[in-house]
């Protein structure tokens, strides 16, 4: 009787063939950022990683060169306490935004003074009006440049265990902030809790300089044409995102650039399902 498998044998010579793959990556350092997911890629299709691990893998790895200037929250969405101001003027605020941390700043948003924790806010104002000193319960602030790597912030968050840094121009001025919130959502997914509320075309869009533009490609096409005054048709897609896959013709990489009428649109992160952040540059005729 015949000890022969030929199914079996096929299988073997797969397994092997992506063992072959694994074994390389460990013996000699993958030449580019391509060849490791592929490794990474026929680790998922042999099902020893989930889609779910897949894209936090490539979500990290996109992480690793980005800069703060790319995810942070633009300076005019800044919620920010001036210390001048009196509970009663600034509590209201507070609530509203449901932040948990908030710079503190004096004359303007250049001018920071501190952070305050809402945690801290509350035992201090139950000592009463006349005992009432914001500055004493402020922490730090820490104030890192545009150009700041965002997987290089992460580290320093984790390490130095704060989770908010505000992000400085070249000239010293403020033009954003960024949390550990806001770096993980950019290797997991978008985190909501339950003082979310319905997104807005402000919150997709994020103006960066004049005529540049962070924009999540999830941003339905009713409101990018609202914001830009275009007139992009929303027949076949309901997002930005959908209408640039069909532009593109192929679900595209980090750094590729499509252009539509005098749009440029740069993918700044994109995973093997769907396109998920852009930078679009208005260009001049």
């Amino acid at each position: 009787m015949s000890d022969d498998h030929p199914s079996s044998t096929t299988t073997e010579k797969h397994e092997r063939s992506w063992l072959d793959k694994v074994l390389h990556a460990f013996s000699a350092e993958p030449k580019s950022r391509d060849e490791l997911m592929e490794i990474i890629k026929d680790a998922a299709d042999n099902h020893l990683l989930d889609q779910e691990a897949l894209s936090i893998i490539e979500g990290a790895l996109d992480v690793s060169s980005l800069q703060a200037r790319e995810i942070m929250v633009p300076r005019s969405h800044i919620v920010a306490i001036r210390l001048e101001d009196s509970l009663e003027e600034y509590l209201p605020q507070l609530i509203e935004s449901g932040h948990s941390r908030f710079p503190v700043i004096g004359e303007n948003i250049d001018d920071i003074k501190g952070i305050l924790l809402a945690k801290d806010l509350l035992p201090l104002a139950l000592k009463g009006k006349e005992n009432f000193n914001l500055e004493s319960v402020l922490r730090p602030a820490t104030i890192v440049p545009e150009s700041k790597r965002v997987n290089i912030l992460l580290r320093e968050f984790r390490e130095n265990r704060y989770h908010m840094a505000l992000v400085m121009d070249e000239y010293g001025g403020i033009t954003g902030l960024l949390t550990i919130e806001d770096i993980l959502e950019e290797i997991v997914g978008e985190i909501e809790d339950e003082t979310d509320e319905q997104e807005n075309a402000t919150d997709f869009i994020k103006r960066v300089s004049e005529n540049d533009y962070i924009i999540k490609a999830l941003t339905p096409i009713e409101s990018f044409n609202d914001f830009f005054k275009t007139t992009f048709s929303d027949d076949d897609f309901d997002t930005l995102g959908g209408i640039l896959m069909q532009e593109f013709g192929h679900l595209p990489k980090r750094n590729e650039v499509v252009q539509m009428d005098n749009l440029q649109f740069r993918v700044l992160y994109a995973d093997n399902r769907q396109i998920h952040l852009l930078r679009m540059t208005v260009m001049n005729d």
